[in-house]
């Protein structure tokens, strides 16, 4: 253990949006640069193969589609995710409640401690959107962890967002928060 965080701590990024200089995507990026002392972020970059979410695909016995199989695997094997996903038109960006969606009926989000991070302060109904979806989902959205890091259209990337003390310090705190989730169980 180093800073009461598990050498092998590991952190699965999800970013809703498809968009290759998304900040949302590059604000993760960031995250991976200020993990705690023994933590490692994969990024899962299978949003845009994920098929429509159908009911009839994810009946009890049937085979998953091999793109929503591999993503139910990340999230099975990772200790806790961080997401980050534009707001448009109030709501959380369509393609990543699509992978919502195809967490639904599985255990893999079980418990599991999430981290959601907003790239702007704009944006209000699509984290508060997140929390109640990931909450029903029976996710853990680890308390203080629903954070905002206000880089407000601002065309910084990863290695900028990280430099900045300011938005760092925030990235941080939320970071160590959940690293402590998982080393410490929630109450």
């Amino acid at each position: 253990m180093t800073d009461g965080v598990s050498a092998s701590l590991r952190l699965l990024g999800l970013t809703g949006s498809l968009r290759a200089r998304s900040i949302n995507t590059e604000l993760l990026r960031a995250a991976s640069v200020l993990l705690p002392p023994g933590a490692h972020l994969t990024m899962y970059d299978g949003l845009g193969a994920l098929p429509h979410f159908n009911p009839d695909l994810d009946v009890e016995g049937a085979t998953p589609p091999e793109t929503v199989a591999a993503l139910r695997a990340a999230v099975r094997e990772a200790d806790a995710l961080l997401v980050s996903s534009p707001e448009y038109a109030h709501g959380v960006a369509g393609s990543f409640k699509n992978l919502l969606d195809w967490l639904v009926s599985g255990p893999e989000m079980l418990g599991k401690p999430v981290c959601i991070l907003s790239a702007s302060s704009s944006a209000t109904f699509a984290p508060a959107a997140l929390v109640e979806t990931l909450r029903t989902m029976s996710g853990t959205v680890v308390s203080g962890a629903a954070i905002t890091v206000p880089v407000n259209g601002r065309r910084l990337d990863a290695a900028a967002i990280a430099a900045e003390p300011d938005l760092a310090a925030v990235l941080r705190h939320a970071l160590a928060l959940v690293a402590g989730s998982v080393s410490a169980p929630q109450t």
